[in-house]
């Protein structure tokens, strides 16, 4: 399958072929409607929500910062903060996504993006042997075993989940 027939953005379909991953254009898979949630995209995809690895951008004292989340989970924005050393996070707005990206929000990937942004990777993603993430598009997810997708974002591992009372 050649990269435009897998149906994933063509910047991440780039990267793939960048970081020796071209054989997982053929694993790739297009939905007819956006899985823009984890819900979304587990309920397609027919896996556990917590197998979704959802790619957040937030803004840390301003500057973008990507953080790689377990589906069925939130980030508490507090322990992103201490781990950054940094005064304020905040969510980072539709157009900062986009353009630290090159991604629509509901279809960021976990690398591939048009800038290099320091990259968290909560540790709950290695619960699972496979996670599901967005290939470029609110269409398309990919598989990857987490401790690759890890290091293949050049993320580090950290606790940043936010921890149910």
């Amino acid at each position: 399958m050649t990269p435009s027939e897998s149906g994933a953005h063509p910047r991440f379909a780039e990267a793939l072929e960048e970081l020796g991953l071209g054989e997982l254009h053929a694993q790739i898979r297009r939905f007819p409607d956006a899985t823009r949630t984890a819900a979304e995209a587990a309920a397609a995809i027919g896996c556990e929500l917590s197998q979704i690895c959802k790619s957040l951008i937030f803004a840390a004292d301003g500057t973008p910062v990507l953080v790689l989340m377990d589906g069925a989970s939130r980030v508490d924005l507090e322990l992103v903060r201490r781990e950054l050393g940094v005064e304020k996070v905040t969510r980072a707005k539709v157009d900062v996504v986009r353009e630290t990206t090159g991604y629509a929000i509901g279809g960021v990937p976990p690398f591939g993006h048009r800038t290099k942004t320091r990259v968290l990777a909560d540790r709950s993603l290695l619960d699972h042997d496979t996670v599901w993430a967005a290939a470029g598009t609110p269409y398309t997810v990919f598989p990857m075993e987490p401790k690759t997708l890890i290091a293949h974002a050049g993320a580090t591992l950290v606790d940043v989940r936010e921890q149910n009372p």
